[in-house]
Parts: C-alpha cells; sequence; structure tokens
C-alpha cells in the first residue's frame, strides 16, 4: 500500500524538491500550490497515478476546504482512508520585508497568513486524515527563526511561530501524529533563484565557502530529512526543530 502525503507550496522550489523525493521513493502525493501556472507545470511532469497538483491559497480558509474536497475524492476508494504525511512548506519566501518603520500592516499580514495562518488551516484540516494512519506533520520553519539579518521581521516572527506551533501540536496530537520543524539554511532556490528584496539575485562564493560543509544547500537536502522524519526510523522523533543549515548557524562570524 502506497503511502500518501500533502505537500503544500509543492510546485515550486523546496516543495517541490520534496514532492519529486516522495513519488521517486514510491508516495502518492497531492500539491497544493497558489501558482496555478506551476501547479498545471508540476502535473505535467509528475505520473498522474501519483500525483495530485492543485491550486489554492493556503491562507485562505475557502481554499482549504475546496483543496481537502478535492483530496477527498482523490482518497475515494482507499483500503485505510488517510494520510501519512503532511508538509507545511507554503509560504512567502523572500524574508526581506524592508524598514520596520515602513512595513505596513497589510503587508506584514501577508507574511503571517501565508505561513503560520497556513499551517494552521491545513494542519486542522488533514488532523482526521492523518489519524487514520497515525502519520506525522513537518512545518517547514527556518534559521532566521533563531537568527536574523536586518529587515527580516515579518519572515522572522511567522518562522519562529512555527516554532512554538510545531511543541504545541506534537503535545496535543500525540501520541497518534508526530509533528517536527525544518529550518532550511541557504537552500539554492526562492528568492536566490529570481531577483527579489535582496541585494543580489544569486549566493556568491564565499556565501558557498563560509559553510562547514563548503556549499549551500538544495532542495534535495530538505526533500531527504522529510522523508526520514516520516519514516518508521523517526518514530521516537517528536517536537523537535532540526537545522538543515550545511552547518551554517554553528558559525559565529559570516562573512559578507
Amino acid at each position: 500500500m502506497a503511502r500518501i502525503g500533502i505537500v503544500t507550496g509543492g510546485a515550486q522550489g523546496i516543495g517541490k524538491g520534496i514532492v519529486q523525493h516522495l513519488i521517486a521513493e514510491g508516495w502518492r502525493v497531492a500539491s497544493i500550490d497558489k501558482d496555478g501556472v506551476a501547479a498545471r507545470a508540476l502535473a505535467a511532469d509528475m505520473p498522474t497515478d501519483r500525483l495530485l497538483s492543485l491550486q489554492a491559497d493556503v491562507g485562505d480558509e475557502a481554499g482549504v476546504a475546496d483543496a481537502f474536497a478535492a483530496i477527498g475524492q482523490w482518497l475515494d476508494g482507499d483500503e485505510a482512508p488517510g494520510i501519512d504525511l503532511l508538509v507545511s512548506n507554503a509560504g512567502l519566501a523572500d524574508p526581506v520585508s524592508g524598514p520596520i518603520e515602513r512595513l505596513s500592516l497589510k503587508d506584514w499580514r501577508q507574511w503571517q497568513d501565508s505561513h503560520v495562518t497556513g499551517a494552521f488551516l491545513m494542519t486542522r484540516a488533514a488532523v482526521p486524515l492523518l489519524r487514520a494512519r497515525k502519520g506525522s506533520i513537518v512545518l517547514m520553519a527556518s534559521t532566521r527563526a533563531i537568527q536574523s539579518e536586518p529587515q527580516c521581521e515579518a519572515y522572522a516572527a511567522a518562522k519562529g511561530a512555527l516554532l512554538a506551533l510545531n511543541h504545541a501540536l506534537a503535545i496535543s496530537l500525540g501520541p497518534d501524529i508526530r509533528c517536527n520543524a525544518i529550518l532550511p539554511g541557504w537552500i539554492e532556490t526562492g528568492p536566490w533563484a529570481k531577483p527579489s528584496a535582496r541585494k543580489a539575485a544569486e549566493h556568491r562564493d564565499v556565501d558557498r565557502e563560509q559553510h562547514p560543509v563548503g556549499r549551500v544547500g538544495e532542495p534535495r537536502d530538505i526533500a531527504a530529512t522529510v522523508a526520514f522524519l516520516a519514516s518508521e526510523g523517526a518514530a521516537f522523533i517528536t517536537g523537535q526543530q532540526i537545522a538543515v543549515d550545511g552547518g551554517m548557524t554553528r558559525k559565529m562570524i559570516y562573512a559578507h
């Protein structure tokens, strides 16, 4: 019987890497992404018997309800209805929100809704399905939940909230459902792959070299960690926050 997962933000970046990794391991995956073009492109690239690719805004209650209605139809007829994994990965990828004195309440709420409200709405909807298979949850936080660079207040606050939500869910939902958080470091995707509020759109050599492992991360590094946390090998791990950052947060001084 194939294991079944839901991945938000699954049509691009880290989320796409997770979807590809799980499907390669034999999972069936429902991907939810706000970007309809990316969602359709993902569907065209993946086996139709393994992937359900949906367009929805996980920060919108009605959108989440519609997505789960479609997932329910997709699961209809399974011998053991339910899911084994929820990966809450969706959210505004660019961490830079600008000077705090010019940050609007509307923009602040966009960061919170895309990361925190989305994780809440998805978890609330997924819990009955997860309980049916004693599944697990992975929340995608960030190293910026525990350290900062300038002008990242909205992003850092949202990712920090996910760490608190993580341990709260682990206690409330155990023993049937485990919950863990991953803190990606610099990953070669997202805002680094295109111009953004950052000063540079690409990692520099010095950015790579200052990591103890000698490189920045790739989506496959995060995907492999997700797969482990969803496995029986991680059955005694819950409520934890795991930095997947090439040792970045263990180095005291960074080069700029």
